[in-house]
């Protein structure tokens, strides 16, 4: 079967209101269980789902929001990708005013701080993404900016 030229680069991808919905009600169903549903451990084929909490950039307030993420080594890799829209996502932006952050896990809850990956180390963990989500590239086309790598590391 040919593909549609004029279909949209990355595969099927829902309206973006639908993503950002289906992210609120995760974290809801989050915080309604007490944490009992929600998160889980990432595994080779597929993304972990986490729970950040930043401080806001401008209230300095706690601001929570669900990730998807993958481990590697000691630290968690997520995209800033706000549901593949142009704007930056807010917790992206609290957690480049204010880099500590506080994450929890499927098995615990941990410190960390956040910065962006570059260069060779970005290229090598967007690879890695590309292993989970065949459709990242085209998804990220979407973007008119590049899609921040970021790295949340254990903070002691």
């Amino acid at each position: 079967m040919a593909s549609d030229p004029d279909a949209p680069a990355g595969g099927f991808l829902p309206p973006r209101w639908f993503i950002r919905a289906a992210w609120r009600t995760h974290k809801a169903l989050y915080r309604w269980s007490r944490g009992r549903f929600g998160l889980r451990v990432p595994r080779s084929d597929r993304y972990g789902l986490a729970y950040l909490t930043t401080t806001g950039r401008r209230s300095g307030e706690p601001r929570s929001v669900m990730i998807a993420y993958f481990d590697d080594g000691d630290a968690m890799v997520t995209m800033a990708m706000n549901g593949w829209g142009a704007p930056e996502p807010a917790w992206w932006l609290n957690l480049q005013a204010h880099p500590d952050a506080r994450v929890e896990l499927a098995d615990g809850a941990r410190s960390v701080t956040g910065r962006a990956a570059q260069g060779e180390e970005r290229d090598r963990l967007w690879d890695r993404w590309r292993e989970i989500d065949e459709n990242l590239d085209g998804y990220a086309a979407r973007r008119s900016t590049e899609t921040a790598v970021v790295i949340l590391e254990p903070r002691s």
